[in-house]
């Protein structure tokens, strides 16, 4: 069993630790204490509350499920097309579209932004997870 610490949590959901905290304050989502008290979300339990719904925040009316906000960093055009680069926390994300679409939602560096992705092929790669409890993976 995967278990997370508030922090982790939040980093995989993309909001404050205090965020978890008060979901878990107010019944939300499911949280133990570990050896140490510190609290923890059981990863069976966080991924059937981001399922739910639970950590949905407003993105307006789109089958597009994948938002990630951040801080645009960079904007190149030319004539015709442009290049947007948004940092969302970890994440570099590349936008080309056309100028006239990035002049038109005023997109500047250091302006926020939501990449909103729909893909019909995403590939998905199983990344190392430490645990916290101490216990391994897989127990």
């Amino acid at each position: 069993m995967t278990v997370f610490r508030l922090g982790e949590a939040a980093d995989l959901l993309g909001v404050s630790p205090d965020t978890v905290r008060r979901w878990i304050d107010a019944g939300r989502l499911p949280a133990t204490r570990d050896e140490q008290g510190h609290r923890a979300v059981d990863g069976v339990d966080l991924a059937a509350f981001v399922r739910d719904g639970g950590a949905e925040r407003d993105g307006g009316s789109s089958s597009a499920r994948n938002r990630l906000r951040g801080i645009v960093t960079a904007v190149v055009k030319d004539t015709v097309m442009a290049q947007v680069d948004i940092q969302a926390g970890p994440f570099r994300v590349v936008s080309l579209m056309s100028r006239e679409a990035a002049d038109e939602l005023d997109l500047r560096v250091g302006s926020v932004a939501v990449a909103v992705i729909k893909s019909t092929t995403v590939v998905v790669e199983k990344a190392a997870v430490p645990t916290t409890t101490g216990r391994g993976r897989g127990h």
